[in-house]
């Protein structure tokens, strides 16, 4: 044998091979839709391996600790302050990443997830439900991010304001 030759054990006769798993734009969107800031999208379509699968919980965690400081110390909590806007923010990119997977060609996502049904004329497609889906992550996700730089914006200039005062006195 020569050293160019590779070593792979051999597969046994009658295993079947194993398929890769189907991996549905409609249920990757609606994920993303539901569960999104939590990034249970990302780990459907990548696994536990996928990095930016576990940037998520971070910042949506953060910000729901900073809604929870803000329910229990009140307005004045500066911490709260910049922890609630990670919220806000974290929601909004869950459903842009949402409408980005929705708005995928089904070729193009067959291609990238689903490579044994690229260019077959029975690939499934995804159809109605996927549209809805990007339609709720599009007004929801403007939504929220609307609300989050409005909060933000109300918290800083009301800061200014009161040290403002501060230094007026």
């Amino acid at each position: 044998m020569s050293s160019s030759t590779s070593h792979t054990a051999p597969i046994p006769v009658g295993a079947p091979a194993r398929q890769p798993r189907y991996r549905s734009k409609t249920l990757a969107a609606w994920l993303g839709l539901l569960s999104g800031p939590l990034g249970l999208h990302r780990f459907y379509l990548g696994g536990l391996a996928d990095p930016w699968g576990w940037l998520y919980p971070l910042p949506t965690l953060l910000g729901l600790w900073g809604l929870h400081r803000m329910d229990q110390l009140g307005q004045d909590d500066h911490l709260a302050w910049v922890l609630m806007p990670l919220l806000g923010l974290a929601f909004a990119a869950a459903m842009l990443q949402t409408i980005l997977i929705g708005l995928t060609p089904d070729e193009r996502w067959h291609a990238q997830h689903n490579p044994s049904l690229a260019g077959r004329e029975d690939a499934p497609a995804a159809g109605w439900p996927a549209v809805i889906a990007v339609i709720l992550a599009l007004v929801l996700g403007a939504g929220v991010l609307m609300a989050t730089i409005a909060f933000s914006g109300q918290r800083y200039f009301e800061y200014q304001v009161e040290e403002a005062l501060k230094i007026s006195q």
